[in-house]
C-alpha cells in the first residue's frame, strides 16, 4: 500500500514537470473529457462525420491552406479527425501521417490516402473528406492574384467567360465540353484560338472535329490564359 501511495506521489509530481519540458505534453483524457472538448470546439459537426460514401464527396473546391478539413475511415470506427490545413499545404491523415492536400479536391485527397491505407492497413479503406470551413481571407487572395480565365463565344450550346483552373491543363476539346459542346451549324473543324503573344494576337486554327471523333490527339491544343475561342457557323452551299 505505501508503494501505490508513492507511485501515485511521485506521478503527480513529475506529471507538470514533464508538461513544461515539452510543450506538446498532454495529461491523457477519458472518453467523456473528450467528447466534452469536443462539444466546445465544435468538431463534433464536422462534415465528415456525415457522409457515409466516397461517391458523394466534392470534387469541385479545392483545399487551401488554412482551411478546416475534417477526415473520417468508415473502417476505423472512430470519430472524424477535424484539423486545419497547414501553412505548407500538409495535413495528417490517420494511419498514414503527413500527406499533401493543397490544390486537391476532397474527392481527391480521399483516394490518395485510401491508396496509402490499402497498401498497410486496410483491405479495403473508405475514406470520407469534407472541407468544414474555408480560410476566406486567403481563398479571396487567390481568386484574386491566381484566378485566370478563357473566353468562348460562336456556335456552343454556353457562350461566356469560364475559370481556367491554375492545377490541370484544360485542352480546346475539353473547353467545347465545359460550354455544353457544339450548336448546331457550328463548323467543328476550322475553331479559331486568338491567343495574345509579345508579338501581338495569334490566330490557332484547330480541328476539334478530328480530334474528338477520329482521336487526333496531337492537335488537341491546351488553352491558356485570356485565350478567345471562337466556333464559327458553317457555311452552307446550297
Amino acid at each position: 500500500m505505501k508503494k501505490l501511495s508513492l507511485s501515485l506521489l511521485l506521478l503527480a509530481v513529475s506529471l507538470p514537470a514533464l508538461k513544461a519540458q515539452d510543450p506538446g505534453f498532454r495529461i491523457p483524457e477519458s472518453r467523456s473529457s473528450r467528447q466534452a472538448t469536443t462539444a466546445a470546439t465544435g468538431s463534433v459537426n464536422a462534415g465528415a462525420a456525415v457522409i457515409s460514401s466516397m461517391d458523394v464527396l466534392d470534387n469541385n473546391q479545392t483545399i487551401a491552406a488554412g482551411d478546416t478539413i475534417s477526415i473520417r475511415i468508415l473502417e476505423d470506427r472512430r470519430d472524424a479527425l477535424q484539423q486545419i490545413v497547414a501553412v505548407t499545404g500538409e495535413v495528417q491523415a490517420p494511419y498514414v501521417g503527413l500527406v499533401s492536400a493543397r490544390g486537391k479536391t476532397c474527392r481527391d485527397l480521399a483516394f490518395a490516402i485510401k491508396k496509402e491505407l490499402e497498401k498497410n492497413f486496410f483491405q479495403n479503406a473508405t475514406v470520407v473528406i469534407a472541407i468544414d470551413k474555408i480560410n476566406v481571407e486567403d481563398a479571396m487572395r487567390m481568386r484574386e492574384v491566381d484566378l485566370e480565365f478563357y473566353v468562348m463565344f460562336g456556335i456552343v450550346a454556353k457562350q461566356g467567360k469560364y475559370d481556367l483552373p491554375s492545377n490541370e491543363d484544360i485542352s480546346i476539346s475539353q473547353a467545347i465540353l465545359r460550354a455544353g459542346g457544339f450548336a448546331q451549324f457550328a463548323n467543328k473543324e476550322k475553331v479559331k484560338i486568338i491567343r495574345k503573344t509579345p508579338q501581338g494576337n495569334k490566330t490557332i486554327m484547330v480541328n476539334v472535329d478530328g480530334i474528338m471523333r477520329q482521336g487526333d490527339l496531337e492537335r488537341d491544343v491546351f488553352i491558356r490564359k485570356d485565350d478567345v475561342i471562337i466556333v464559327e457557323e458553317k457555311t452552307v452551299n446550297f
